[in-house]
């Protein structure tokens, strides 16, 4: 096999994170979000940049999430 056939090694990000925060932003999608703490927080994401994510909840404090800390973002249905 020559050197310029050698199977290339996957990405480790598809950069397709800021297009699925701006959707979930956008049809403002509610979420639950758990920190490596195991902590969940429910809501709509407001806003995002590079570092953290902004939650806005419903009858609780709006929260800035730091990007490290969260496990996941799953989205709610209804």
């Amino acid at each position: 096999m020559e050197p310029s056939e050698k199977k290339q090694k996957p990405r480790d990000q598809t950069l397709e994170e800021p297009n699925y925060l701006r959707r979930l932003i956008d049809d403002r999608t509610r979420v639950r979000v758990r920190l490596r703490t195991n902590e969940e927080y429910e809501g709509v994401i407001e806003y995002y940049d590079t570092t953290f994510l902004r939650l806005t909840r419903d009858g609780a404090p709006n929260l800035f999430l730091f990007k490290q800390d969260i496990k996941y973002v799953l989205e709610l249905n209804g």
